[in-house]
């Protein structure tokens, strides 16, 4: 503990190293030079080019590594850049203690350049707490304080405004301590949820991106083979919780009423873990809500639980309430395993490339310990069929729906796997969001693999203009965008894949290489089946049926 005065510069530069901060994520401006100038040797300064990059390579590098990341912005409108992913990391659950320059105090009455009027409001209400300290001393406390906040379930971004001249000021170092914030589920209402899954007849289990969050997926798998239930993905999951070629494994669920309610007909026992109940994308009637199935939901987050419609919520960190749920639950030795899930045919190569080629190319040739973070939302559904993922830490993606997150996290993921492949699976149209993150891969020489899934265009968006019978809708279209040249003109190699036949050599050689590289990968322009409302699936057939 320091018993000696400090700067306050000194005081936060402590409290970082006793929060085991080893990196900061910035993009500099003239309020935040007080607290750079002379930095130290032994926490990184890792640069984005732009502020929404910062703060999407600090929200994967903070996902990666299970520790909160810290994020240095220039004023009001570096936040301002970065709100998109501030939102995305609220909603992907992440521990961010993200900081941004105010200008001097001494000049705040006159409402000065870059001067923003109640800053802690600016990024209100995705942060978790936000605060510009009342004097310059109290700043430091108010960095720990935010770093046990973000670590605090559900986890996520909180926010210190700083004026420019409190950096200088004398202070007192606050004294480092621990929080422990694991909680555990209440344990009568555990043995209730075990009892229903021994008495039920066709349990299924609905998966989100928490379990993998609370590093939990062998003990979800643990769970899920004791109690022999068909295991879904939840809807617009960012996180693997469950390996995929698993023979449980069932499929993804969609984010349309119909269409879930559908999947998961014939269930007498649904039991939700680490998602919400349910995350829906379109309008529609739900009848699960309505026909009396017993909805069961496992959840470390309060406003979770309490929106959900129906059944009985349990909150507690996901990774007691399973183990508490592993104890209570009995072997079930005469339930019948569900059919497991049929797998398609290989798509067959062609000019232009069917996404399901690429993907499945992707697949084989793909390095056993390699992690992907995908932004290519038109391509999901031949992602889920054609690119199974490991589970536990390997896959990544966006919770909120906005772009612009998934490349720039690839690079933070890669800072936390030094040396382990990092692929990056990113649509043409979602790459031009934060494609300024390829300069700091190539900077810091990191692993990463860029694939762009490119249709000439927003893919998605040629879907729903479609179910919404939208005709010709403008921008929707991306012709002439050469992702080559501006790879290229940031360091990083890259090339151009145009037929069938030349992709495993291009893979081959960039899943080789050691630092970044880009493939431009042309695939079809044919709209994606993101969801079918009214699809009709017979789900869990048994074995015998299945035949």
């Amino acid at each position: 503990m320091t018993t000696h005065t400090q700067t306050v510069r000194e005081a936060t530069l402590d409290v970082l190293r006793s929060f085991g901060v080893d990196r900061v994520f910035g993009n500099p401006g003239s309020t935040e030079l007080a607290f750079l100038h002379d930095w130290p040797d032994d926490i990184d300064y890792v640069l984005g080019l732009q502020e929404g990059c910062v703060v999407g390579m600090a929200d994967g590098y903070a996902q990666a590594t299970g520790r909160p990341a810290f994020v240095n912005l220039h004023s009001a409108a570096g936040l301002g850049h970065a709100l998109g992913n501030v939102f995305t990391a609220f909603r992907n659950k992440t521990p961010l203690v993200i900081t941004a320059g105010q200008q001097a105090r001494s000049i705040l009455p006159l409402r000065p350049y870059l001067y923003a009027e109640e800053a802690a409001q600016f990024p209100k209400p995705y942060v978790k707490w936000s605060v510009e300290p009342a004097r310059a001393e109290d700043v430091p406390a108010a960095i720990a304080k935010a770093f046990h906040i973000a670590m605090q379930h559900p986890r996520g971004p909180t926010f210190v405004s700083i004026p420019s001249d409190d950096w200088t000021e004398r202070t007192f170092a606050p004294a480092p301590r621990a929080v422990a914030g694991e909680f555990a589920p209440d344990a009568a209402a555990i043995a209730r949820l075990a009892v229903a899954i021994e008495k039920a007849k066709r349990p299924v289990f609905v998966i989100g991106p928490d379990v993998d969050r609370s590093g939990s997926v062998d003990q979800m798998v643990a769970v899920a083979e004791r109690a022999q239930a068909a295991v879904w993905a939840s809807p617009m999951s960012s996180r693997a919780s469950f390996p995929e070629r698993h023979s449980l494994f069932a499929g993804f669920l969609h984010a349309a009423p119909g269409a879930l309610a559908e999947a998961l007909r014939g269930a007498d026992l649904i039991v939700v873990f680490g998602a919400p109940v349910f995350t829906f994308h379109v309008a529609g009637h739900c009848d699960l809500f309505a026909n009396g199935t017993l909805i069961w939901h496992l959840t470390d987050d309060p406003l979770e639980a309490a929106s959900a419609p129906v059944g009985e919520s349990v909150i507690g960190a996901m990774a007691k309430s399973l183990s508490e749920l592993l104890l209570a639950l009995p072997d079930i030795a005469d339930r019948e395993p569900p059919a497991p899930r049929k797998e398609p045919p290989t798509p067959m190569p062609a000019t232009p490339m069917p996404p399901g080629f690429a993907l499945s190319r992707l697949s084989d040739l793909l390095p056993p310990d390699a992690i992907v973070v995908e932004e290519a939302p038109s391509h999901r559904p031949a992602m889920q069929a054609f690119f199974p993922m490991r589970g536990a830490d390997s896959f990544y993606t966006m919770a909120s729906g906005g772009l612009g997150y998934s490349l720039p996290a690839s690079v933070g993921v890669a800072l936390a796997r030094p040396g382990q492949r990092i692929v990056c699976l990113i649509g043409d149209g979602s790459s031009m969001y934060s494609i300024q993150g390829i300069w700091t891969a190539v900077q810091q020489k990191l692993p990463v693999t860029f694939a762009v899934m490119n249709n000439s265009g927003y893919g998605a968006m040629r879907f729903f203009s479609r179910i919404m019978q939208c005709e010709r809708p403008p921008g929707i279209d991306l012709p002439g965008i050469d992702f080559v040249a501006l790879a290229r003109g940031f360091g990083c190699e890259a090339e151009r894949v145009i037929r069938p036949e030349e992709l495993d050599r291009a893979l081959i050689k960039a899943f080789s290489s050691e630092g970044p590289n880009l493939i431009d990968i042309a695939v079809d322009e044919a709209v994606a089946v993101l969801f079918e409302e009214g699809k009709r699936e017979k789900p869990m057939p048994s074995r015998e049926n299945s035949q």
